[in-house]
């Protein structure tokens, strides 16, 4: 798959670690040496602002997307690119996806697991056929994905939508994995038949 653009979910926070900002950094540098369009939430707070501005230091393109109403909370971002603001979530959400040809999660809270999930999903119920993946810091989401792994095990998910979700703890080679990921599963609507 040939990516031109990238949409990270990331918090509006840096959270604790300096491993995570060092982390939103070198994403940043990352997506500009490759070329990528970075699509994400158009904060200029927390990992938001970090790996936004890391682009835009490399030479890199970013689009940011906010709606009205977080447009002061999270600080919109003035030096990026362009920066789109839009009706609300639904609408922030929407057009991420629209303009993104994959995505990734950086560590963050309730709302960078709610995009993430929201996109998955989208992709396991055939709306899209984009790759998705945990830039692992850390070891920030391997509890999570042991969770994920215990859904399939339970039979909640199935493996290849579980295998939707690539991780790595490094930039370039979950870059890699996404450039690479073909997708192979089915639509779950498709087959009934119980897991």
């Amino acid at each position: 798959m040939s990516l031109k653009s990238v949409c990270v979910f990331c918090g509006a926070s840096t959270g604790h670690n300096p491993l995570y900002r060092e982390a939103a950094t070198l994403l940043g540098r990352t997506l500009a040496e490759r070329g990528l369009t970075l699509i994400y939430g158009g904060g200029a707070v927390g990992l938001m602002g970090v790996v936004a501005d890391a682009v835009m230091a490399a030479g890199g393109q970013v689009i940011g997307i906010i709606p009205q109403s977080l447009e002061r909370s999270e600080v919109g971002h003035k030096g990026l690119t362009r920066l789109e603001v839009v009706d609300g979530m639904h609408a922030r959400k929407a057009r991420m996806a629209e303009l993104a040809d994959a995505f990734i999660a950086l560590p963050g809270g309730l709302g960078t697991l709610e995009e993430l999930f929201e996109v998955w999903t989208w992709g396991q119920l055939g709306y899209h056929g984009k790759p998705l993946g945990l830039l692992d810091v850390n070891g920030f989401y391997q509890q999570l994905s042991g969770f994920l792994d215990h859904l399939v095990s339970e039979g909640f998910v199935r493996p290849p939508h579980r295998d939707m979700l690539q991780r790595s703890e490094s930039a370039d080679e979950l870059l890699d994995q996404l450039s690479a990921w073909q997708p192979d599963a089915k639509p779950k609507w498709a087959d009934s038949t119980p897991t």
